[in-house]
């Protein structure tokens, strides 16, 4: 059994992912601050030990490396990681709080760079593995009021492809899945004006946060071994 961690699972995209690696066979160990009653759901409808929760706030840096030892130690070898948590706060730059700056590129960036450091350790003794970093596609895009959120998942960008480089001799991948606007609550509230506008980008219509969810389980399938250092846009075709 092949264990994955996953942070962000309790709901939305994250959900999504913890659903599909449990149907193909994965270990979920999904990390984040608090259980959703859905995840509660999944690990109790999935077979014993397919489906974990650890409870653990990205926003404390110094504890990743306990965390990351704590789960190896627990349930053996980590094969995948993704890193799905993140957080935005919307708002022009130049009235968004310096402590807010901070905590996005905490969690967005930093968190994921030494979930990538500390998990990788256990996957070169096994010559094997998988990272997937959750971007978005206002990394390359852009979108008023989130500079700073785009600014950490643009750094994902460059991270993933470096990370690919200094990996790949070990049979570890590294790549990325960038989201566009997906038909979530989310999306739901943006109010009628608006999300006619989104839809009409997108060609194919909205993605489903499943759409986005199997990219991801693909990344970690063995038919992706040789795909390292690149970005599956999901995003029903509206940066085309």
């Amino acid at each position: 059994m092949k264990n994955v961690i996953l942070t962000g699972p309790t709901r939305g995209l994250g959900l999504a992912i913890a659903r599909q690696l449990v149907s193909e066979g994965y270990c979920v160990i999904g990390v984040s601050r608090s259980i959703s009653q859905e995840y509660a759901q999944l690990i109790s409808s999935a077979e014993p030990g397919k489906a974990i929760f650890i409870p653990y706030d990205l926003n404390n840096l110094e504890g990743i490396h306990a965390l990351t030892t704590r789960i190896s130690q627990e349930y053996g070898a980590i094969y995948g990681l993704v890193n799905n948590s993140a957080i935005g706060t919307d708002g022009l730059l130049a009235t968004m709080h310096a402590s807010d700056i901070s905590k996005i590129l905490r969690i967005n960036l930093e968190a994921p760079i030494l979930l990538s450091k500390f998990a990788c350790r256990t996957m070169l003794t096994k010559s094997e593995g998988r990272i997937v970093q959750i971007s978005s596609v206002i990394a390359s895009s852009g979108f008023s009021g989130l500079a700073v959120y785009a600014a950490s998942k643009s750094g994902l960008h460059g991270f993933a492809r470096s990370l690919a480089r200094e990996l790949g001799r070990s049979n570890i991948t590294v790549n990325c899945v960038a989201p566009g606007y997906m038909e979530t609550d989310m999306t739901a509230g943006l109010g009628a004006e608006k999300l006619e506008t989104v839809k009409r980008r997108a060609p194919l219509g909205l993605p489903k946060v499943d759409d986005a969810a199997s990219a991801v389980v693909f990344l970690l399938s063995d038919q992706a071994a040789r795909i390292t250092g690149t970005t599956i846009t999901v995003d029903g075709g509206s940066t085309a």
